[in-house]
């Protein structure tokens, strides 16, 4: 596959997510009538369903990593070339903003604008490091051992996720970053968005050596000479 297919992927399917988790939660806060933990459960229950789609979509093409510790556990597996990784992870988060201002542009919201919801302190820190490691874990579990469930692995621990973290599981910088642009249910503020993304690193970088050791890598067959 083209370099230049596998970044319209990625971009493209960063940007359908964006949607999908921005889009449900302003609806589903609309809809919820001040009930929280209804528009919690629409909104968790929307992505984990988006994600299942977009991941049988765009994963025989890019992978379908649109996350940038997805794309940066890939690169240390020696699963993708290093070198592509920078315009991996620069389409993710282009494609992240452009998901967050067509979902805005779907509820006649400003394009972008600044959250105001508060997101800070250990709790919520802790809870993006333990939700992003389970997502490396997940992938790269099932990944090595049954490859065809992933798309339902992923979207099903995400979907948890969303309930059993602080955070409401962000797991991923590019989203992270993006959804510091839209002040709505789903958004966080601008000055919150630097610890979660490096909790989510260290998640990931963490996730990455246990599981890597965990399920070791197939070995090639050689043939001597």
């Amino acid at each position: 596959m083209s370099m230049a297919r596998r970044l319209v992927s990625e971009g493209l399917g960063t940007a359908m997510l964006l949607a999908v988790v921005v889009g449900s939660g302003i609806m589903a806060e609309r809809l919820a009538d001040g009930n929280v933990a209804i528009a919690l459960l629409a909104n968790a229950l929307a992505t984990g369903a988006g994600l299942i789609a977009l991941i049988l979509m765009f994963g025989t093409i890019s992978g379908a990593h649109f996350n940038p510790v997805v794309t940066l556990s890939e690169a240390f597996q020696r699963n993708m070339p290093g070198k592509e990784v920078l315009p991996y992870i620069l389409v993710q988060v282009l494609g992240a903003f452009s998901g967050v201002a067509a979902a805005h542009g779907m509820f006649e919201h400003p394009l972008f604008f600044a959250s105001e919801h508060v997101r800070n302190g250990m709790a919520q820190w802790w809870s993006e490091f333990v939700a992003t490691f389970g997502l490396i874990a997940v992938i790269i579990s099932c990944t090595r051992s049954r490859p065809a469930v992933t798309p339902f692995a992923v979207a099903a621990y995400i979907t948890a996720a969303y309930w059993f973290t602080a955070s409401t599981s962000f797991a991923n910088p590019a989203v992270t970053l993006a959804r510091a642009a839209s002040n709505t249910f789903a958004g966080i503020r601008p000055i919150d968005a630097p610890g979660f993304i490096i909790a989510q690193i260290l998640g990931a970088t963490a996730a990455t050596l246990v599981f890597c050791w965990l399920y070791p890598a197939k070995q090639k067959d050689t043939v001597s000479h």
